[in-house]
């Protein structure tokens, strides 16, 4: 009785492949297992030539290497606002005479501190402090009016300032160089040998009551001169003064002033044991002629030759 029982029939989508799992889909594991297998058999048959036949640009060791690429970000402010300089920037931007103006004002609205700027300050040397003379000199050389007679009143009273101001930096300089604010000597012969060219180079006028402070440099510079020959005859008997040539420079400072620095050449003659002869009486002067040292007096071997003996003091 159940074999006559009908069986259903079956849909005939049953027997179209289904568009949701196409064969292909079935197939790929079997073949991705293949094929899997297949290399690996390859690989292990080939492992020691493949190694061998490596290339040194493929290897790894050999692999180029991508450096990174460095970026310099700047740091953003967070705020950025106009704002004034800090002081070691704004002191960087100033310039010398910016700076001495600055420096001037302060000391005067408060006067205490010009102590500590002395001290503080270093020592000016004969180079700057006569390179600032120069600089005078300069400004008293291009005052002068074009055309016409350079030494006439005329002429005097265009560059009576500039002049007033050399003669007073040379004032206010030269005590600075001298004993006992300067203990060394050669320092101070440095600079009045410097400060004498200045003055020779000093404008010569017609009119005699003109001539009165350029006189009265000469006889400044004169006195500094004696002040140090006699400070520098008191240590080591002078032996200082007996190199460099001192004897000769100051006999052509005096030739050139006119026999202006006759009393700092006798000086350096009696500190150096110079013979009170004709010769050297006449030493620096005018028409007198340059007398050797005693260093080449000593190894010319002349020295002494056909000079009386003095006794006594000069």
């Amino acid at each position: 009785m159940n074999s006559l029982v009908a069986t259903p029939p079956v849909p005939p989508h049953f027997y179209e492949p289904s568009r949701f799992s196409p064969s292909r889909s079935m197939s790929t594991p079997s073949s991705y297992s293949t094929s899997s297998r297949k290399r690996k058999a390859d690989e292990d048959g080939n492992d020691h030539d493949g190694r061998m036949s490596a290339s040194p640009t493929n290897s790894p060791a050999f692999t180029p290497r991508v450096l990174p690429t460095i970026r310099n970000i700047k740091r953003a402010r967070p705020n950025v606002s106009g704002r004034p300089l800090s002081l070691p920037r704004l002191l960087e931007t100033l310039d010398t005479d910016a700076l001495r103006s600055v420096l001037r004002s302060m000391v005067e609205r408060h006067p205490e501190l010009s102590e500590e700027v002395v001290h503080t300050s270093p020592r000016p040397s004969v180079t700057s402090t006569l390179q600032v003379l120069r600089n005078y000199q300069v400004t008293l050389q291009s005052s002068f009016p074009l055309g016409g007679n350079p030494s006439s009143d005329y002429a005097y009273n265009r560059v009576r300032q500039p002049l007033a101001n050399l003669l007073d930096a040379l004032s206010d300089f030269t005590p600075h160089f001298l004993p006992p604010h300067e203990s060394q000597t050669t320092v101070s012969l440095s600079y009045l040998d410097g400060a004498t060219d200045i003055i020779h180079s000093l404008p010569r006028w017609s009119t005699p009551q003109n001539n009165v402070e350029r006189d009265a440099a000469y006889d400044e510079i004169c006195k500094a001169w004696v002040l140090v020959i006699r400070e520098a005859a008191k240590r080591g008997g002078g032996i200082q003064l007996q190199y460099g040539g001192w004897d000769q420079k100051l006999a052509k400072h005096n030739q050139n002033s006119g026999g202006k620095l006759q009393a700092a050449v006798h000086e350096l003659g009696a500190r150096l044991g110079w013979m009170n002869g004709p010769e050297v009486q006449n030493l620096g002067g005018p028409s007198g002629g340059e007398l050797p040292s005693i260093r080449d007096q000593l190894l010319s071997g002349t020295y002494g030759l056909g000079t009386p003996v003095r006794v006594g003091p000069w």
